[in-house]
């Protein structure tokens, strides 16, 4: 992999970056930049967790002109919690540059995002709902705007943003640079494409093995009423440093939330019923370890850059194999490794059968240990078996050549053998014949 100077990255930037532990470009972002910095429209095909973000702010924060007090450049995200990731990764990179960015979702006052948009921001992350709020107010000016990303456009338009993102887009300038990301491209994402983009260029990388190859994967059978016991069992035998735990609704995270509570751990529920003030607090209180378990919805599968997530349960396993990689891919980022559990009842086994195609590989089966206990005490026997097998080998007598016919009884003597010698069979010929002659006299 290339390093970022050899990228053509400003040695500023390059420094703040290694400063983060951040030496080397990741696929995505050694074939994306050049691109980006060339004014190419694109379209990026690629996994969460293989860095995405810095593939397409660090070429944007080259060319924002520092002294134009107007906004450059609009990042659009599905979900706050990407924005405000995004955000942050731009306010790293982008103070050393001079460059300004603001972040827009709902949930905030929107009077405070109003004064903040007077300062005039040259970078505005946002999600669509609240940026066409604004738009309609007349509260962002985005006729200035040339360079647009669309993040994770797939779920955008899971979501029903398309339509939003289509307004968004024909308020930008006529000369603008679309890039967009996303983990896989539905018809309606290429008819979007098709519309806004100019020869767009395409990368697609391969990415299922770059986010899971660091990652060991499980799955665990199991059933309602033991599912508990077992995501119990698990943390106390592993005792992971961060781990997150997924549900399928609201409802689940917050009963898997009281009950591990009540049994002593340290947990907390991240889900789209809690205000933009709780979600921050518990991601900060998460973020610190301050909690040791984080139960989520889907809503934390993309975007949430934590460090030191050492593992990650499906306790309700995933509908598809996009969902399962978003969601395991919290952990084994940056290098380092992680454990991604999934719980799997008897009914389950199509389902996981799909997400294995999809992901190109078979997941490991976990026994529990009293399976491990049974398997090795019949390793045992076996090799027993094979060991008295071989020593009566060795201590038993060879056989005679002749043995093969009749089997090894007869030693090969048997005198009614057709394999006799030839004499023993003349003699054996003529006796036959004297005792039929005396049988007629």
């Amino acid at each position: 992999m290339a390093n970022f100077t050899e990228l053509g990255i400003a040695p500023q930037v390059c420094e703040t970056l290694r400063y983060k532990g951040i030496k080397e470009a990741t696929p995505v972002q050694e074939q994306a930049i050049p691109v980006v910095r060339a004014g190419r429209d694109c379209i990026v095909q690629a996994q969460t967790g293989t860095g995405k973000t810095l593939a397409f702010l660090l070429p944007i924060l080259e060319k924002i002109k520092k002294n134009a007090a107007v906004a450059q450049a609009l990042v659009v995200t599905p979900t706050r919690e990407l924005a405000i990731q995004i955000a942050r990764v731009a306010k790293i990179v982008g103070e050393p540059e001079g460059a300004s960015s603001l972040v827009i979702f709902g949930g905030q006052d929107i009077e405070r995002q109003k004064q903040k948009l007077r300062r005039h921001p040259q970078i505005i992350i946002g999600t669509p709902g609240r940026l066409l709020d604004h738009l309609r107010r007349g509260t962002i000016d985005l006729s200035q705007v040339n360079k647009v990303v669309l993040d994770e456009a797939d779920e955008m338009l899971r979501l029903g943003f398309i339509e939003d993102v289509e307004v968004l887009l024909k308020a930008a300038a006529a000369d603008r640079q679309l890039m967009l990301f996303s983990a896989t491209m539905p018809d309606r994402i290429k008819a979007l494409a098709a519309q806004f983009m100019k020869s767009p260029e395409n990368i697609q990388v391969r990415s299922e093995h770059v986010t899971l190859d660091a990652i060991e994967q499980v799955i665990v059978d199991t059933t309602e009423e033991t599912k508990l016991d077992k995501l119990c069992a698990l943390i106390n035998q592993d005792n992971p440093y961060l781990m997150m735990v997924f549900c399928h609704t609201k409802q689940r995270a917050h009963q898997v939330t009281m009950a591990l509570a009540g049994r002593g751990y340290a947990v907390d529920e991240l889900h789209g019923d809690l205000s933009q003030t709780q979600r921050a607090l518990v991601l900060r209180r998460f973020r610190e370890a301050q909690l040791q378990i984080l139960c989520a919805t889907d809503i934390a599968a993309r975007g949430l850059d934590i460090e030191g997530v050492t593992h990650v349960v499906n306790y309700d396993i995933p509908h598809d194999a996009e969902s399962y990689i978003h969601r395991i891919g919290r952990t084994g980022r940056a290098g380092d490794t992680g454990k991604a559990v999934t719980f799997v009842n008897a009914r389950q086994y199509d389902l996981l059968r799909r997400i294995e195609m999809g992901i190109k590989s078979r997941i490991r089966k976990a026994h529990s240990e009293r399976h491990k206990r049974h398997e090795e005490k019949q390793q045992k026997i076996l090799k027993e078996i094979r060991e008295k097998r071989d020593e009566h080998k060795k201590q038993a007598k060879p056989l005679s050549k002749y043995a093969n016919r009749k089997g090894a009884g007869h030693k090969g003597r048997n005198g009614r053998s057709r394999r006799q010698g030839p004499a023993k069979a003349k003699k054996s010929r003529t006796n036959l014949g004297h005792r039929s002659k005396l049988g007629r006299h």
